[in-house]
């Protein structure tokens, strides 16, 4: 007689758990989630919503329509090699401590303490600065959504202060945290509502703008059109180019949440695999899709990027605004296609703390970070209830710079980026050097074809590294310098410090929590 379904998830539980036994933890969350679920915790950080219209400006600015059209599809091809590397580790290791398990794991007994003790500092703090700039994008958009709504610029609007975009901050990472403290069934049901509202929001806003739009670019200046005219002073073509890759990189970011999910999924060893390379793959197309759509509506970069236009240089939201405004005498339907993105930032905001607490979670639990035993407390609600706030006190932290300097708020979100994908690469590194002959492949893996895609994934964050440290301005200043190498090798220095002066005498990387 066949298994009915309550016996067969069971089944898998039970197989889930005596797996986890083996890489040396017992289960202490709710193991709750589907594929479809794990897949949506990716899908909706990555929110191609979010980063391109946030990073939509810089697209225009550097290289315009043939840099990101063409620059998603370079990135996106990249960011997939990277995923797949990620994947084959995760079925072998599905634990929410991810990336620094693997490391640990791939790195060998003498290596393991410091591989990761590096790869979980680069992956944490990084999630944190992800957290960080999307809640501080929603805050932003949020602004320029009452700035529309009273009038814009030229018709009196409201223009809040720097503190008040920062108090707006602190209400959604409160909602958020809020949000996070809630039992994982009720995480997985917003997660899946965030990854159909991306996708929804995508075909309709690609569609609906372009076709309210009474002036439309041709085909020829949407796949041709190369932006030279920068604030920048960069003339340059390849140059440009590259610092017009940032919107499509920072987009594709966030996938590694599938990994810290592990331990609440299902069948993890395959559907933690499934879940970053589905996220990536559908992101690849709905992005595109997106970005073609929206790129049919823009007909005057220089407007668009005007500080003096109805949004203050807000390139995506002038571009609703001016869609509906030329056609109905009124901007409120941009403003309302504002709204569907807004709400799209809240989610991606809502999932980027999900896994940050995960992270933080599991880190604690190998005694990682200062006051472990407190990060690391599971509620009744079987919800790392601790870290979920200290998350989220964190970003907040953070977003405190933007009062000093956006610049300096700039440069330390910009370990969101480099700092993330440096953590995504250090263990496809260490599987294709310490590891190569010793790597035993879960379900999901590569065969023949693992070494070679390790390579390349390593290589090009390696590549993007130095690409995105690059001067984005001339002539360099204090406010014109790209902080990103200073930022991302202060980080560096300040964890080979703390390894050195303190934590290998203590620090032995992940250890379990089975008694004996």
């Amino acid at each position: 007689m066949s298994m009915n379904i309550e016996e067969c998830n069971k089944g898998a539980i039970d197989s889930d758990h005596a797996r986890l036994h083996e890489l040396g933890y017992k289960q202490e969350l709710k193991r709750d989630l589907s594929v479809l679920s794990n897949f949506a915790f990716s899908f909706s950080i990555i929110s191609v919503l979010t980063g391109l219209n946030t990073l939509f400006g810089t697209g225009l600015s550097f290289g315009g329509p043939i840099s990101y059209i063409y620059g998603w599809l370079i990135a996106g091809s990249f960011t997939m090699v990277v995923g797949l590397s990620m994947a084959e580790i995760c079925s072998s290791y599905p634990t929410s401590g991810g990336l620094y398990y693997w490391s640990a794991m791939l790195a060998g007994p003498t290596w393991a303490p410091f591989a990761s003790w590096i790869t979980g500092w680069f992956n944490i703090v990084g999630q944190w600065a992800v957290t960080t700039s999307v809640d501080y994008s929603l805050a932003q958009l949020l602004q320029v959504i009452i700035l529309l709504s009273t009038g814009g610029v030229n018709g009196g609007g409201y223009q809040a202060s720097k503190y008040v975009v920062i108090a707006l901050h602190a209400a959604i990472l409160l909602l958020h945290a809020i949000l996070n403290s809630l039992p994982i069934s009720w995480l997985s049901f917003f997660g899946q509502l965030a990854a159909a509202w991306n996708v929804l929001g995508v075909f309709l806003l690609m569609i609906l703008i372009p076709a309210v739009a009474t002036e439309r670019a041709s085909t020829k200046f949407v796949f041709t059109n190369f932006n030279t005219e920068n604030e920048g002073g960069i003339g340059n073509k390849v140059y440009i180019f590259v610092l017009g890759l940032l919107m499509s990189q920072y987009t594709l970011l966030g996938y590694d949440a599938s990994a810290h999910m592990t331990e609440e999924t299902k069948d993890a060893d395959k559907n933690g695999p499934k879940g970053i390379v589905g996220a990536i793959g559908i992101s690849l197309i709905v992005g595109w899709a997106y970005i073609l759509g929206i790129t049919f509506a823009v007909t005057d970069i220089p407007h668009l990027l005007s500080k003096n236009n109805d949004a203050g240089g807000y390139a995506i939201a002038q571009i609703f605004y001016d869609a509906f405004n030329n056609r109905f005498g009124s901007g409120v339907g941009g403003i309302l296609c504002l709204g569907i993105i807004a709400v799209a930032i809240f989610f991606c905001g809502m999932s980027s703390l999900t896994s940050n607490s995960r992270m933080a979670y599991a880190f604690s639990r190998d005694g990682a970070m200062p006051f472990s035993p407190f990060w690391r407390k599971v509620n009744e609600q079987e919800v790392p209830i601790n870290a979920v706030w200290m998350s989220a006190l964190i970003a907040f932290c953070m977003a405190l710079t933007s009062l000093g300097s956006l610049v300096a708020f700039q440069a330390m979100t910009s370990i969101a980026t480099i700092g993330l994908y440096i953590a995504y690469a250090l263990p496809s590194l260490f599987r294709v050097t310490l590891a190569r002959k010793s790597f035993t492949p879960g379900p999901f893996n590569l065969g023949r074809y693992g070494v070679v895609v390790g390579w390349i994934a390593v290589l090009w964050v390696a590549v993007i590294s130095v690409l995105f440290s690059l001067p984005v301005a001339y002539p360099i200043t204090d406010q014109t310098l790209n902080y990103t190498p200073v930022a991302v090798g202060g980080l560096l220095i300040l964890l080979l410090s703390s390894w050195f002066f303190s934590a290998r005498h203590w620090f032995k990387g992940p250890i379990t929590n089975i008694e004996v």
